[in-house]
């Protein structure tokens, strides 16, 4: 609106009054009302992030069922008691690591877990072949029916399962936490032991007998853990089918069985629509760039020191305003040079307070005190509107003033 350019040009032309500043600055309370969303919303996050944290707990840490893992999914626990018993443990992360652990077949044991089903056909059946006792804890739907075929998965297995078959481990643990995966043998005629039922002929354990190989199909993955390896009779199931040998290959497959020439790069390990996409962002990025930097007609070179017009300060300030919705600072901007002015016409010494400069005023137009400084100092324009309407009371109040002085 004109009449508020023309008094924000008024105001910064003028020095302003540091009393009136300080009144008519935002209060502390208003800037924190106005962060309050902020503050919220970040305290959220921090709490939202704690939480997270707190339930992933320490089992963000490390491998499942891994030797040196301390946490409850881990099995270190299971691997420090057979170490104290004399048995060797051997952590080994790749095929050639298992391999080279076992020096003897016969008083060997390779437990392979294969949580990441890094193991191809071929490695699968060279990982059996390494030891004379293997125990596979959670086979996968391809691990089985590679290396296993009679036996099919059966889906998830809970509870407590009871010992019924006479298996050296079974029998002296009597009891196991059943925790994981089930299994039913699907061809009768292979020669295997089935154990730990859970009903509807699913087996949280089954033994294949092939020549001098004994090939352990495990499904209870809580019985292993650190976490349940105290309860039930889990400890001596596991000591006795995991200590029945003096070595102990403690086989978790890694990224390093996946085959492959060489070190893979980003560009084989990427999807094949990432590199269109990324061009087409790179070159969205130029256009942007070009588009935003134009230039409106070439450079133009003037002189220093450059006479801006008072009015092209007016209408930038003005535009600022409006653009960021700054009632009240463009209404104050009006109100500084207002209470200036008014404080000279007056006759009063350039110190005095907005409070004086609201009493002289109130005196020589007998207007009543609070009208006059709601109107300098109090009323908040909502509206544009509202910001028009006190623009043309604060020049009507000086115009009034400067009447009665001149009267």
């Amino acid at each position: 609106p004109e009449n508020a350019t023309a008094g924000a040009a008024n105001a910064g032309a003028a020095r302003p009054d540091p009393s009136a500043q300080q009144i008519l600055t935002p209060r502390v309370g208003k800037v924190l009302r106005r962060a309050l969303f902020w503050a919220l919303a970040g305290v959220f996050a921090l709490v939202v992030a704690v939480i997270a944290l707190g339930n992933a707990g320490s089992t963000a840490l490390g491998e499942p069922l891994a030797s040196d893992n301390a946490s409850p999914a881990g099995g270190m626990a299971l691997a420090e008691v057979l170490r104290q018993q004399g048995v060797t443990v051997v952590a080994a992360s790749t095929l050639d690591e298992a391999a080279d652990a076992i020096d003897s077949p016969a008083d060997t044991t390779l437990l392979i877990y294969d949580t990441g089903l890094y193991l191809g056909d071929d490695r699968l059946r060279e990982a059996v072949a390494l030891a004379d006792t293997v125990v596979f804890v959670d086979p996968s739907f391809t691990a089985l029916d590679e290396i296993a075929p009679a036996v099919a998965q059966a889906g998830f297995v809970d509870g407590v399962l009871e010992a019924d078959c006479d298996v050296r481990a079974v029998d002296r643990a009597e009891t196991v936490s059943g925790g994981g995966s089930g299994f039913r043998v699907i061809d009768e005629s292979v020669d295997a032991t089935a154990c730990l039922g859970s009903g509807d002929d699913v087996y949280s354990l089954v033994q294949l007998e092939r020549g001098d190989t004994t090939l352990t199909l495990l499904g209870t993955t809580d019985a292993l853990s650190n976490g349940f390896i105290a309860n039930d009779g889990n400890a001596a199931f596991a000591l006795t089918l995991l200590g029945a040998h003096g070595t102990l290959v403690w086989y978790l497959p890694s990224f390093g069985d996946v085959p492959g020439d060489g070190t893979a790069t980003i560009g084989d390990l990427s999807p094949t629509w990432v590199l269109p996409v990324v061009w087409l962002l790179a070159i969205t990025a130029l256009i942007a760039a070009f588009w935003q930097g134009r230039r409106f007609g070439p450079l133009v070179i003037e002189n220093l020191p450059v006479t801006v017009r008072s009015s092209e300060t007016m209408l930038g300030r003005a535009r600022l305003y409006e653009k960021s919705n700054s009632r009240l600072r463009a209404l104050d901007s009006l109100r500084i040079g207002t209470v200036q002015r008014l404080s000279i016409l007056c006759g009063l010494p350039r110190v005095a307070t907005v409070d004086e400069v609201v009493a002289a005023v109130s005196a020589r137009t007998g207007a009543q005190i609070a009208d006059v400084r709601a109107l300098l100092v109090e009323r908040e324009p909502t509206s544009d509107r509202e910001l028009v309407a006190l623009s043309d009371a604060l020049l009507t109040l000086e115009a009034d003033v400067a009447r009665r002085v001149r009267t």
